[in-house]
């Protein structure tokens, strides 16, 4: 549904935005054109703040660091802000370059399992006879 305001002589006149459209700033403004964060990111990359603050950022900066008071994975932060990912990740990396947030990759569980072809056979066979 399209917002209106009053023009000076009293009438509606409908709004520059949109209410259904959502956001007015497009998200490569939010990261100023950049497309590359300068840490590695992936999704399930943890981010915390550290407690120091980020001079000179953004709303959605603050934002972002407001939401990793605690241990958070990227995409969560990228949900939340309702942001792409990657704009996610170039803000959460100026974030992490100028010392507010640390960064740490998921943790491994070491090499992959053995598969075992008997249980997957088993289960094929379990499938087959089910369909």
């Amino acid at each position: 549904m399209a917002l209106c305001h009053r023009s000076r002589d009293g009438g509606r006149e409908p709004a520059w935005y949109d209410d259904a459209a959502g956001r007015l700033v497009r998200p490569y403004t939010v990261s100023n054109g950049r497309t590359r964060p300068t840490a590695p990111f992936d999704l399930l990359t943890l981010v915390r703040a550290t407690g120091r603050r980020a001079e000179a950022q953004g709303p959605e900066h603050a934002r972002a660091l407001a939401l990793c008071r605690v241990p958070v994975s990227v995409a969560e932060v990228a949900g939340q802000l309702r942001l792409p990912v990657v704009v996610t990740k170039v803000l959460l990396a100026d974030l992490v370059d100028c010392g507010a947030l640390t960064a740490h990759a998921p943790a491994t569980a070491g090499p992959a399992p053995r598969t075992d072809r008997a249980l997957l056979e088993a289960v094929l066979h379990g499938l087959r006879t089910r369909l």
